[in-house]
């Protein structure tokens, strides 16, 4: 029988064969199964779960939100926190955008390009209709696909390329059925060898922008200038716009607080990851997301982000966790969604910056990383807060040191 064929206990059963798998460790994979998700993934074995916290209150376009964090890492929801907490003091985020479309691409090779590009200024109108009928709902929403554009991208290649609304939801399976719809009609119009028809995640027509002014006080820090923290903010952010390896860096910051909400709203995250870094290079070089500059007294920070997230369709009415972090969010429309999450990353950057230009990333990191060093080295979670205690005192903080004051403090 192949793996495919076999139902969950037998699969279970291969893998504790083939890997050697001890009782503890089966259990995990016992404990951890869900019926849901068997249904989601090919191949189901368990469900692998990660930390969820709470940012408590960040401020939107005048409305205060808490709003759910998925990550496994140390300090990025404390980090988001207290950028939050400076942003809220300074009156918080405001956020707009533009219109809400994904773009679906028929791929011809082999063609020429007035004559692709004529015929569809010439049948916008039927392949609209072909489009839409292969998705009715959509349509009957006040979305679906809306116009249709052509791109030369040389030597005989071609994109025709839908742009289509897709309302509430992300609209991946709406996007590529449509696609697919046109696909089918341009085949037997003599254009040219058409490839595929697939979405795009480069989702420039759904970005959104979040900005804040900043009085200086609000970046406050003992033993640090509230001016020379928000100018050398500035000057930090204009390393990131010139050297692609130090933005490469600060957007992995703001992209912990974005992956995390988007993680925990149900969103495809691997989607909204690549659209967002595609989008930093879309000058030539990768650059920093967010922009930072300042006047006599203020400071003033802005982020674009592509962020084609739904608030319906995918795993959001499917997975129970994901329907209970929607009701803590209290969005009522993507936009909103969109919005806050623009408005985290934004946050994020803030705190990651100001602690680099002050003390360093270090001391507040490493900090909250000691509970996961001990946890690490076998600590209970009893024994936990002693650890993190004693490796406070330690000259060095490391592996070695851990388990060595573990060892004590079970022989004592």
């Amino acid at each position: 029988m192949k793996f495919h064929q076999m139902n969950w206990q037998q699969r279970l059963a291969a893998i504790e064969t083939t890997a050697n798998l001890e009782a503890s460790e089966k259990d995990l994979f016992i404990n951890n199964y869900s019926a849901i998700n068997e249904q989601m993934v090919e191949n189901y074995l368990t469900s692998f779960t990660l930390p969820e916290g709470i940012l408590p209150n960040i401020v939107v376009n005048n409305q205060q939100y808490q709003v759910p964090m998925v990550t496994e890492e140390p300090s990025v929801i404390a980090a988001a926190s207290n950028g939050a907490r400076m942003i809220n003091m300074g009156g918080g985020v405001k956020v707009t955008s533009t219109s809400r479309e994904m773009l679906g691409q028929v791929l011809i090779n082999e063609a020429h390009f007035t004559a692709v590009h004529e015929l569809v200024n010439q049948q916008q109108t039927t392949l609209i209709s072909i489009g839409n009928a292969a998705h009715p709902s959509m349509l009957q929403r006040g979305g679906g696909l809306k116009r249709i554009t052509t791109r030369d991208l040389g030597d005989g290649f071609v994109s025709v390329d839908l742009h289509i609304d897709t309302q509430a939801a992300m609209g991946a399976n709406v996007v590529n059925t449509i696609s697919e719809a046109v696909a089918n009609y341009l085949r037997g119009q003599n254009v040219g060898n058409i490839v595929m028809a697939i979405l795009s995640n480069l989702a420039t027509e759904s970005l959104v922008t979040a900005r804040v002014a900043l009085p200086f006080k609000v970046l406050a820090k003992a033993g640090f200038n509230a001016n020379d923290i928000a100018q050398r903010i500035v000057l930090a952010n204009q390393f990131s716009q010139r050297d692609p390896y130090r933005a490469t860096t600060e957007n992995k910051g703001v992209m912990n607080g974005i992956d995390a909400v988007v993680m925990a709203s149900g969103n495809d995250w691997r989607a909204i990851s690549a659209g967002i870094h595609a989008f930093a290079s879309r000058e030539g070089q990768y650059r920093n997301l967010v922009t930072w500059t300042h006047d006599e007294t203020t400071l003033y920070g802005e982020i674009t982000v592509p962020l084609p997230v739904g608030v319906v369709g995918g795993s959001i009415g499917i997975v129970p966790l994901v329907k209970a972090n929607h009701k803590i969010l209290q969005v009522h429309s993507a936009n909103e969604l969109a919005a806050i999450i623009a408005a985290v990353g934004l946050a994020q950057n803030l705190s990651a910056l100001r602690a680099l230009v002050t003390s360093g990333i270090q001391a507040g990191h490493m900090q909250l990383q000691l509970k996961s060093l001990a946890l690490a080295v076998g600590a209970t979670i009893d024994e936990v807060p002693t650890l993190v205690n004693k490796l406070q005192q330690a000259t060095h903080a490391d592996m070695q040191t851990a388990q060595q004051l573990l060892t004590e403090m079970r022989e004592k």
